[in-house]
């Protein structure tokens, strides 16, 4: 090859590395997620760019090419840990973890030529992306672990029909803690739970008044 035409396919591959950058960016963006299109442009760019010297180096029989790329995927998992957090109960950021992981793959990818698997697998990372997204809220909509807090004044209320009420209106209970004040005959129930993205409790909280004297509900991470 000339170095007019390694030139010319560098370019290409470059641009084509920016390409599935700024799509991984659009979805995560579209997403609300903090890692965005420049992020993942940059990663897939100069993913392609070592990859480029990757081949370079195999050409000009210059080193092992081979360690360039071993640095790169073992490299990013510095970034990926960096977008994965703890919030409360739960942890996020693994999916944009995965997706920094992958934008780095597929720079690598492109950067030795391997431009129909990559666009197969760009194609299968964003359906999956944008599909399974409305498939989990669909069959799993109780994604968050929160801890709601029941507080009920004099009598206990009925353990049976307050789980019942609780489960009826999409919460997943986990675990369960019961403490009885006595000096101010109040019963505090707390109840680790998944709940669903909806965040309107007022119907729970009326069936819950039905069952106990409810003086105190709270729902948080």
């Amino acid at each position: 090859m000339t170095e007019a035409g390694f030139l010319f396919e560098s370019i290409i591959k470059i641009l084509a590395g920016a390409l599935c950058g700024a799509l991984l960016g659009f979805e995560r963006k579209s997403h609300n997620r903090a890692i965005g299109m420049r992020t993942l442009i940059l990663i897939c760019v100069s993913s392609t760019l070592l990859s480029e010297l990757s081949v370079w180096m195999a050409l000009a029989g210059r080193g092992d090419p081979a360690r360039i790329a071993a640095g790169v995927i073992s490299g990013i998992g510095f970034l990926g840990g960096g977008a994965i957090m703890k919030q409360g109960m739960n942890i996020k950021g693994l999916t944009s973890a995965a997706i920094i992981w992958t934008a780095a793959s597929f720079g690598l990818a492109i950067g030795a030529g391997l431009y129909v698997q990559v666009g197969i697998a760009l194609a299968l990372t964003l359906f999956l992306l944008i599909f399974l997204e409305r498939v989990e809220a669909k069959w799993f909509p109780a994604q968050k672990n929160k801890t709601l807090q029941l507080c009920f004044a004099n009598e206990p209320p009925d353990m049976k029909k307050l789980k019942e009420a609780v489960q009826a209106h999409g919460l997943i209970i986990i675990d369960m803690n019961v403490s009885r004040i006595i000096s101010e005959r109040q019963t505090v129930i707390r109840y680790l739970v998944k709940v669903p993205k909806e965040d309107d409790f007022s119907t729970l909280i009326e069936s819950l008044k039905a069952i106990g004297t409810l003086s105190e509900f709270s729902i948080a991470d």
